[in-house]
């Protein structure tokens, strides 16, 4: 049930603070320096660099390291210190930096998978370090020793991994579109359940552990928003880009979701608000407004004597309608449609201007994003793209 892509999607134009230039190839994973005017990055030209900001204003080097691959993504702990690094040939790598981010030493690599590692993460309450490859693995290792303890195998190449440590559940969200939970002990994973709600595949996931939700991004352009803690089995949809969602992250204190797409498009989500379901799109031969039959509907269509019509599904109530009587556009922002959408006319005069009334904001980032990071002690965005280039973005950004 994917909205109706809008020519218009960005309106705003984001604070630039700065500027990181000078990697070779894509910026795979960047994050802001805690408490440092800095930023780390690993790209595929094989390089690690930790970027620190000079008296000039501008962001120079002060670690600059090859690495044997392409480097896909990285997981940093700034209470440790300790870098975690994914390899294009399935080793991770495990570094930790000086207190000054002037220099970076090897703790231990490990293969953890066969192909690309795709997304680590580092969990400090386990000295765990959970990770996913293009082998279709979800693996996790003890952080000390580097031993494996344990893998799941994927129903598909897997982009998405999300850990909750109060109740040792992993969710890992792959090409597939499905999204599988796993329970984790020292060294035996069960299958908790799977469920899946995407057209297309899922290409990031964010964990909400206060509100105990799940939110997924994915390649047919929509987010879902899932009630994992409530147990209700709510799916709330988002619509708000017009291409493949690339990255998610969560302000907690100010409960904004960030997406950002290949569209080169970033969305701040008010999530503060009731939201509601989209409605599951009906089976009718017919519209079931003015009874005209569709065209595959031969028998009404013989017996009425009329040429079938096309079937359409109105957005709010997901009535199975002609074009005739689904002629009118309208925002839905509580249901997650921030652009305009086809409703039937009966639900357009139904919806009022409080509830066309925005409740996300859009804003261009001039180029093709792979990963965002929120600091949320500082409101700094980070984005990094294909175009080489890592951008800071000031924190009234962030403001709706």
């Amino acid at each position: 049930m994917a909205a109706e892509p809008q020519p218009k999607a960005l309106t705003r134009k984001p604070l630039l603070l700065n500027k990181v230039e000078g990697s070779q190839e894509v910026v795979n994973m960047a994050a802001i320096v805690p408490k440092e005017d800095g930023v780390i990055s690993v790209s595929e030209d094989r390089t690690v660099r930790v970027w620190l900001k000079r008296d000039s204003g501008q962001y120079w080097p002060s670690i600059y390291h090859a690495m044997p691959s392409p480097c896909s993504c990285m997981s940093f702990n700034p209470e440790t210190r300790r870098l975690s690094i994914g390899l294009d040939n399935g080793t991770i790598s495990e570094f930790i930096l000086s207190e000054d981010y002037n220099k970076m030493t090897l703790v231990k690599s490990y293969q953890a998978h066969q192909s690309r590692v795709i997304m680590i993460l580092f969990v400090l309450e386990m000295e765990w370090v959970l990770s996913t490859g293009q082998d279709k693995h979800f693996t996790w290792h003890c952080s000390e020793s580097g031993q494996r303890l344990g893998g799941y195998r994927t129903s598909a190449g897997a982009c998405g991994l999300q850990f909750d440590v109060e109740t040792r559940h992993v969710f890992v969200g792959d090409h597939s579109g499905q999204v599988t939970i796993l329970k984790l002990e020292q060294e035996s994973c069960s299958l908790v359940t799977t469920f899946k709600g995407h057209t297309g595949g899922v290409t990031a996931l964010c964990w909400d552990p206060i509100q105990r939700v799940l939110f997924s991004g994915s390649s047919d352009h929509s987010i879902i928003m899932w009630d994992i803690g409530g147990r209700k089995g709510t799916a709330i949809e988002l619509q708000g880009h017009n291409d493949k969602v690339q990255s998610l992250s969560y302000a907690h204190h100010t409960r904004q979701l960030i997406s950002c797409g290949a569209d080169g498009g970033i969305v701040v989500w008010n999530m503060d608000v009731e939201r509601q379901e989209t409605p599951e799109w009906l089976d009718s031969d017919s519209c079931q407004k003015c009874d005209q039959p569709f065209f595959w509907n031969f028998k009404q269509m013989w017996d009425s004597k009329k040429i079938g019509l096309r079937q359409h599904h109105c957005r709010k109530c997901g009535k199975a309608v002609c074009g005739k009587c689904s002629s009118k556009r309208s925002s839905i922002p509580l249901m997650g449609f921030e652009f305009e959408v086809r409703v039937c006319d009966s639900c357009h005069e139904s919806i009022t201007d409080e509830e066309r009334a925005p409740t996300a904001t859009f804003h261009d980032s001039k180029h093709n994003i792979v990963h965002v990071h929120f600091d949320a002690t500082r409101g700094w965005l980070l984005t990094s793209g294909t175009d080489k280039v890592i951008k800071v973005g000031a924190k009234n950004v962030l403001q709706l």
